[in-house]
């Protein structure tokens, strides 16, 4: 149902699926059959886990008793009895300009190395996509060799949940992927292959640790997430429109890009002073 009807993306099913299994391991295999004394206990079994997991945990199970509900399969839901520990969450790591800067200028550095390394090529073609575009890490590593073109400042992608989006792409990203892509194999359907498939992930973050250190920027600081999450925080301290970002960043939720896109309060306090209607008022004012 989930994927069906839903949509849910792949990450949502492994997760929802693992804490069913953890549960029903917990109710000895008797989770569909579970009323509401026994489902205190087992949220009593979470109680040293983290807000957030306990929120995951109760979500998928409540979402478990409503189908079984819905089915026709139970008489009642005794989902009611899960905590719902609240969606507050610390607002995400982000780079500054000038630690965006300095990344560039580490990548400058490598591409004018003599004899050139064409993986520095394609470590500035991550990072602008990364960075000028937004792009999911998944989204990134498995994007197809043919998924840019130099002539099309935009692309279109399939991000979680299977929802499509346009994710526009800059001269500078475009630029930077037509070098690269100059070096990867005509038979390779990837834009950034390695071995039988994609570049992956994990190497994805080891790039990213080992570029942060040479810019001088504490490595732990640097992620493919920190990276999407800074574009769509310089975006929005640029004057982006929230809804705008929405669309790019791919959410399906406006609640989740105010969440991602923080502006400290100075910068609201002078976008009310300069753009509330109010203030023409009192200057027109005699």
């Amino acid at each position: 149902m989930l994927a069906a009807e839903a949509g849910a993306a792949r990450n949502t099913l492994l997760a929802y699926g693992t804490d069913l299994r953890l549960a029903s391991d917990a109710l000895a295999g008797r989770l569909a059959d579970a009323d509401r004394p026994a489902l205190e206990r087992l949220a009593e079994e979470w109680r040293d886990l983290s807000r957030a997991t306990v929120a995951r945990k109760s979500a998928a199970l409540r979402r478990f008793f409503a189908f079984l509900a819905e089915e026709g399969l139970r008489a009642d839901d005794p989902g009611r009895a899960l905590p719902r520990p609240g969606s507050a969450r610390p607002l995400p790591r982000t780079l500054s300009s000038a630690d965006v800067d300095r990344l560039f200028e580490a990548i400058e550095a490598r591409i004018a190395r003599d004899p050139p390394n064409p993986l520095d090529l394609r470590l500035a073609a991550l990072v602008e996509l990364l960075y000028g575009s937004g792009l999911r890490a998944t989204e990134l590593v498995s994007l197809p060799r043919t998924a840019i073109a130099t002539d099309r400042p935009y692309l279109i992608l399939r991000g979680k949940g299977g929802r499509e989006r346009m994710v526009p792409v800059s001269d500078r990203a475009r630029a930077a992927v037509a070098s690269w892509r100059a070096h990867v194999p005509a038979d390779k359907p990837w834009l950034f292959p390695s071995g039988k498939t994609h570049l992956s992930r994990i190497r994805l973050f080891q790039l990213l640790k080992a570029l942060a250190g040479e810019a001088g920027i504490q490595p732990d600081r640097v992620s493919p997430h920190v990276l999407r999450h800074a574009f769509a925080t310089h975006l929005l301290e640029g004057g982006a429109d929230l809804r705008a970002l929405q669309a790019m960043l791919g959410h399906a939720d406006i609640a989740t890009t105010e969440i991602y896109t923080h502006v400290d309060s100075q910068r609201l306090v002078e976008l009310v002073n300069a753009r509330h209607p109010l203030v023409d008022a009192l200057r027109r004012a005699p």
